[in-house]
């Protein structure tokens, strides 16, 4: 077979879904059975068949996943050919949908993606205009509840909460009236577009004519009516997961998605991957037996392909003190006696509040660390800002981007300005850009006001100005214009530390390099605010850019590997959480569990702790249900004594032979 790869480097079952083309496929993949090779095997196997590239589309759920999709298929086969396939997110599919067709729906075809930073900025301000104040509502409780109703399809005026549906019905008329969408207005109204449009919905199916969906276990029921419009007779869909993996629950995944394929689309292919590459004997036997346990669950099991291996320890702890100095104690040990790099070494845990004494452990022993889930890059103040001008200089009518702005920094239009000029816009059915340049709007205000609105229109116009008639690139555009604003200065006036400064200084930068890279690849401001927008919901932590040990929670593991794993907190209550027994959702704590376990290589380590810190006080606790689940043929059950009184023994007794030698004279 011509082409970058061959059949001969895949197992059977690989083979079987690389040479499966046509019709529904259901590639049912276990942790670490070579799923991205598989799928991009297949891929390539198309594109050597002879499909069109720009037929092709492929969904994943980041954007790291989507770009390493796309250049291990050029590496295969060609890079052009790649480059010409659509190769992205949920969310960055509906934009390109949308794009060409939400004035169907009412929206004017410039609309903002409000992130989530904005979202809850909008609602903090309705809270308090609707009297919730008072009763501490939070803002994010509610867009919480917003966003679980429109994935599932439910009226944000039938929403349970009468004062929450009143919010959610004011939010969404909010976002309507500045032109602007959130993440999940994304999925609705791209699946509303196609649902409701046959001519968009024959376009599209004309143009995405084989489709794959990765991490399938992770979609909820809106992604799944969304691809039914998407995907028609003869139905070339398939679809790549793993339901013992769905650990997505809380955030609205349905593992019937993939549980009942069949009810979706007409007599799927089955192919089960479970040659698992990665873990020993030892560790994969450990999983089943746990994952067994999960009732109505499609029948897999994963064998391994590295026989033996160490047994998997569990160790009892007297408390999350001895816990954390433990496994410090242990990475330092390990690193030394196999010269180990430091990113051989993860800690797992449930829950982020966990992580603390873990970290200070780690740190009293000079241990470098990564965390994983920090806060965002796109979530940075300098950062959402810089793109809020490049969304004005692109578009000043854009509303959510420009009220962000409009006083950062300090130019004279106060917040009471800015609810006038928005009342104002309501009122002619305009944008607020066309509020604070019309005269009748401005012969109310004070002439202070109304020469800071100008010089400030009058700024943005003329950047505007430049880059529209190319007299010079958009970044050194916009970097003049933050300049003459003195954006920079002003941030840096009110930064506490010198690490602060630099940090904005770096963060501005940024936006400035990224705008020229998009610049460079021909790319228009639009669409390089819908990939920030985009870029900015990511999942996809780089940690290959942090070194040192890995502090991760077991969410977040998702998808990764390492050779020596220790799994903290094995406790009822911590893992399956205290919320899983109310909710009756075990079997999604128990597969937490099962890709905790199956995120190590070579060595992994349990533990429970007897005692655990919880809000400042010591809290006695029980071991986790599920380790009487674990079948105990490769498990080790030990405690933190036993282990420090074998370790005293050892060095006793070599103190005494060293004793004796030396009394021998050697």
């Amino acid at each position: 077979m011509a082409g970058g790869f061959s059949f001969d480097s895949l197992n059977k079952a690989q083979r079987d879904a690389v040479a499966s083309l046509d019709g529904p496929v259901l590639i049912l993949a276990g942790a670490g059975t070579g799923k991205t090779r598989t799928v991009t095997c297949r891929i390539s196997n198309m594109l050597e068949q002879g499909i069109p590239p720009e037929n092709i589309l492929a969904v994943t759920f980041t954007n790291k996943a989507a770009s390493e999709m796309r250049e291990r298929i050029g590496g295969m086969v060609s890079k052009k050919k790649a480059e010409q396939m659509t190769v992205c997110t949920f969310h960055s599919l509906c934009v390109r949908l949308l794009r060409g067709g939400i004035h169907k729906l009412g929206y004017k075809k410039n609309f903002s993606i409000c992130s989530g930073t904005d979202q809850v900025g909008i609602m903090k301000q309705l809270v308090v205009r609707m009297g919730g104040k008072d009763e501490k509502i939070k803002a994010e409780a509610v867009l919480a509840e917003i966003s679980r109703a429109k994935n599932r399809g439910i009226a944000l005026e039938d929403m349970d909460d009468d004062f929450f549906s009143s919010l959610a019905v004011a939010y969404q008329n909010e976002l309507r009236a500045q032109n602007a969408v959130d993440f999940d207005d994304l999925l609705t109204l791209a699946e509303q577009l196609l649902r409701e449009h046959a001519d968009v919905r024959d376009y599209f199916r004309s143009v995405y004519q084989r489709v794959t969906v990765d991490e399938f276990q992770d979609t909820n029921g809106l992604q799944m009516r969304l691809l039914q419009q998407l995907v028609g007779p003869p139905f070339h869909v398939c679809v790549v997961g793993d339901d013992d993996q769905s650990i997505y629950g809380f955030r609205g995944a349905e593992s019937a998605n993939i549980l009942e394929f069949e009810r979706f689309f007409p007599n799927p292919k089955i192919i089960l991957l479970e040659e698992n590459y990665r873990s020993t004997h030892a560790i994969l036997h450990t999983a089943n037996s746990l994952i067994r346990k999960n009732v109505g669950r499609r029948e897999k099991m994963l064998k391994s392909t590295i026989l033996g291996g160490e047994p998997v320890r569990l160790v009892g702890m007297p408390g999350d003190e001895e816990e954390a100095v433990f496994i410090a104690e242990e990475i330092l040990a390990d690193k030394a006696r196999g010269n180990l790099p430091w990113e051989d070494f993860a800690v797992l845990f449930r829950t982020n509040k966990q992580s603390r004494k873990l970290e200070e452990a780690l740190r009293e022993r000079k241990i470098p660390y990564r965390m994983v889930g920090a806060q965002s890059f796109y979530d940075r103040r300098e950062v959402k800002d810089a793109l809020a001008y490049v969304a004005l200089l692109d578009d000043p009518e854009a509303d959510v981007p420009l009220l962000r702005v409009l006083n950062a920094p300090p130019r004279g239009i106060g917040q009471s300005t800015a609810v006038l000029a928005t009342d104002y816009s309501r009122e002619i059915g305009q944008s607020v850009w066309r509020a604070l340049t019309d005269e009748n709007f401005l012969s109310q205000l004070s002439t202070k006001v109304r020469n800071s609105i100008e010089t400030f229109t009058t700024q943005v116009l003329t950047a505007k100005m430049k880059i529209d008639g190319k007299v010079a690139p958009a970044n050194h555009v916009l970097k003049e214009f933050l300049d003459e604003i003195e954006y920079l200065d002003w941030l840096q006036r009110g930064s506490k530390t010198e690490n602060e400064k630099t940090q904005r200084q770096e963060g501005i930068g940024e936006v400035l390099s990224e705008l020229a890279k998009a610049i460079g690849k021909g790319k228009s401001l639009r669409k390089f605010l819908d990939d920030s927008a985009l870029a900015s919901d990511r999942e996809d932590d780089d940690l290959d850019k942090k070194s040192g040990a890995t502090l991760i929670t077991l969410h977040a593991s998702k998808g990764l590997e390492f050779p020596n794993v220790f799994l903290v907190g094995l406790e009822e209550g911590v893992l399956p959480h205290q919320r899983s027994v109310v909710e009756g959702t075990k079997d999604e704590e128990r597969r937490l569990l099962y890709v905790g376990i199956t995120r190590a290589q070579k060595r992994l380590s349990m533990t429970y702790c007897t005692v655990r810190t919880k809000w400042g006080k010591e809290e006695s606790c029980q071991p986790s249900s599920f380790i009487l689940e674990l079948d105990d043929e490769h498990l080790i059950h030990t405690t933190y004594d036993d282990i420090m009184g074998a370790e005293a023994d050892d060095e006793e007794l070599g103190n005494f032979f060293g004793g004796l030698k030396d009394f021998l004279g050697d």
